[in-house]
């Protein structure tokens, strides 16, 4: 049996990507959410997590951490987590390996917080070039490599998707406009049913923080009726 330790669903990002895997995947895992407090290890993780990070994925005791470390460790031991053909299954992870250790200008200026929906504002330079690349990404995957009806960025849902969850939210709480494409695919992942699941959660914690709810102002304030 797997366990998931993972952060606060309004705000961590990096616990929405093992945790939409698994649910997507319909693979059993018991839920231990943790509060977190900002960026970086702390010592209130390590009892579960030797990084001092969530997520963190038990696995008979066995700890195993990084949300693109997990992903590759459950891809190992489910089938379909990564896509059939060779050369869509390398580009899935190339666009995930580059979703994990790039983008700092978007992540820094636009933290996750599901729970916030802005007006949105014009992007400087360095987060409107993140953008474009996401969305270049995103356009590319579905136009070279998905397939059937299915509106996941390699046809099926995969890894890729899951490593990009946080930046959908990221886009529809900034109100980020995108090509036609790329938004395309932005809608279809919050009809997801698993992503609905998560913005429920999100919505029922009580825990505020004000450094990140702050952002709003910066994106032209709330939208009305959220």
């Amino acid at each position: 049996m797997y366990a998931l330790y993972f952060g606060n669903m309004n705000y961590s990002s990096w616990s929405l990507r093992p945790w939409i895997l698994l649910r997507h995947f319909d693979i059993p895992f018991e839920a231990h959410r943790v509060q977190v407090r900002g960026s970086g290890p702390t010592d209130l993780h390590r009892s579960y997590s030797p990084n001092g990070l969530v997520p963190c994925l038990h696995v008979d005791g066995f700890q195993v951490f990084d949300t693109l470390a997990i992903a590759e460790f459950l891809a190992e031991r489910h089938a379909g987590l990564w896509p059939d053909d060779w050369k869509a299954r390398a580009r899935a992870r190339s666009v995930s390996a580059e979703m994990h250790s790039g983008f700092g200008a978007l992540r820094s200026a636009m933290p996750m917080n599901v729970r916030m929906k802005c007006v949105g504002a014009e992007l400087d330079a360095a987060v409107a070039a993140d953008v474009a690349r996401v969305a270049a990404v995103w356009t590319e995957a579905r136009e070279s490599f998905a397939t059937g009806d299915e509106p996941w960025l390699f046809g099926a849902f995969s890894v890729a998707d899951a490593m990009f969850a946080p930046v959908v939210w990221r886009f529809a709480t900034y109100n980020v406009d995108l090509p036609p494409v790329a938004a395309a695919y932005r809608d279809a992942m919050l009809g997801h049913p698993a992503m609905r699941e998560w913005e429920q959660g999100a919505r029922a914690e009580a825990q505020s923080m004000p450094a990140y709810d702050a952002y709003a102002s910066r994106f032209g304030g709330l939208r009305e009726g959220t």
